[in-house]
């Protein structure tokens, strides 16, 4: 017997019940330096050492909550021929696949569960495959140990992302799959691009999608998600009897660790945030922007910045710098490897890297204790004996891969909080 969940976040530090990873595995390999941009990638990672950081980040969170792999979940899911046909159908639309549809239906669960990950290979069997320069009849998901962006908990519902970049789209196919059809999870998905009025400027990933308190999101305007898509969710929010509020936050379009909101401001407790102050706090060409939605009325005006539009709906937040506050070059090179994605367990407890030694350390004078999570898996640090930390993960490989702690998680639950 399953025990199923009611998907429901409602803030971005309640008390972590249930979350989704994704283990990196040879898709990450599965690449090389001709194409690693074409992968959304700027660098090659070590799987063997990423994979012993990721086991790491997974034991930490298992302490906190219960989780869920994605691969596991596929495999559930395909184990029922009709959801097999037709998620296979729908990736054969969506994809040009250069094996027959006969072969990935012939596989174990587990095998074709691996292959929509790791890539099909491409198979030598005439002359136009064999003088092919591809690798892969169907494209590894090079991406996919960062759950957060393919598909977002809002509330009780899963918001499937739009993804900007075509060789993500399976991602938010296979997770629009799992939630649709496994028996753990009690929710409704929102697909932007199965609406009627979806077009190609819609994008929307969860990066840039953040649960301020049940009436409020922070939602990053940046290369990934356009104003079409925050128009798209604008849509989903008209509500007849509560006042729903949108802090946008318009981000640079390069350099290219600017890629979501998430990456520049992150919330860490019921009174203190994450930010990247160059960009956040201090005044520049990148506006933020307040939109509430008011029984279908749209209002929009610009805000100092997110700390200051926050404040006005009663969320009373202090702004802890990425990087520390005195050198700007450490604020740029701690923020360039995630120094402001911090993922929260529950409130005041929250996971992030500790290759940012800066960050930690103005975390610390600010009351975080800091406990390395090497100490916390081996059991020499009993999580439960502390009130509020910062738990340091060791990244030397995942980092490269362009992303934190709160890219590599999809929160499905979460304690309710009391403002």
């Amino acid at each position: 017997m399953v025990n199923s969940f009611k998907v429901n976040v409602t803030s971005e530090i309640g008390e972590l019940e249930g979350v989704i990873l994704h283990t990196p595995g040879h898709e990450v390999e599965n690449m090389t330096p001709n194409n690693a941009e074409k992968a959304l990638y700027s660098d090659i990672l070590n799987l063997k050492v990423a994979q012993q950081e990721y086991t790491q980040f997974k034991g930490v969170l298992e302490k906190h909550s219960k989780v869920f792999m994605v691969g596991d979940l596929l495999k559930d899911i395909i184990s029922n021929q009709q959801v097999k046909e037709t998620l296979i159908n729908t990736i054969y639309r969506n994809e040009a696949v250069a094996v027959d549809k006969s072969q990935l239906l012939s596989l174990s669960d587990a095998e074709l569960a691996r292959q929509l990950i790791e890539g099909v290979i491409l198979p030598k069997n005439n002359l136009t495959q064999y003088m092919s320069k591809e690798r892969y009849a169907l494209r590894p998901l090079h991406n996919f140990f960062f759950t957060r962006d393919a598909s977002m908990t809002i509330r009780d519902k899963v918001l499937l992302g739009s993804m900007a970049n075509k060789v993500r789209e399976r991602e938010a196919l296979i997770m629009q799959s799992i939630f649709d059809h496994h028996p753990t999870f009690e929710t409704q998905t929102v697909n932007p691009t199965q609406s009627p009025k979806f077009n190609a400027d819609i994008t929307i990933e969860g990066g840039d999608v953040l649960i301020a308190r049940e009436d409020v999101l922070v939602i990053g305007m940046s290369t990934r998600t356009t104003s079409q898509g925050i128009d798209y969710i604008i849509e989903q929010l008209e509500s007849k009897d509560q006042v729903r509020h949108i802090i946008v936050q318009e981000l640079p379009a390069t350099p290219e660790s600017f890629i979501h909101l998430d990456m520049t401001f992150t919330f860490l407790d019921y009174d203190a945030c994450m930010v990247f102050e160059p960009l956040i706090m201090s005044p520049n060409r990148y506006q933020t922007v307040h939109i509430a939605v008011d029984n279908g009325k749209v209002t929009i005006k610009n805000e100092k910045n997110i700390v200051e539009a926050l404040k006005k709906l009663g969320i009373e937040v202090k702004p802890i710098n990425c990087g520390g506050t005195k050198d700007p070059w450490n604020m740029e090179r701690e923020q360039w490897h995630s120094g402001a994605n911090f993922f929260a367990l529950a409130p005041g407890k929250i996971i992030g890297y500790g290759r940012n030694t800066h960050t930690i350390d103005e975390l610390n004078k600010n009351g975080f204790d800091v406990l390395p999570a090497a100490d916390i898996c081996s059991g020499k640090i009993d999580i439960a004996n502390y009130k509020k930390y910062v738990v340091t993960l060791e990244g030397s490989e995942l980092p490269r891969g362009g992303g934190g702690a709160r890219c590599m998680t999809m929160p499905f639950a979460r304690k309710n909080i009391t403002w």
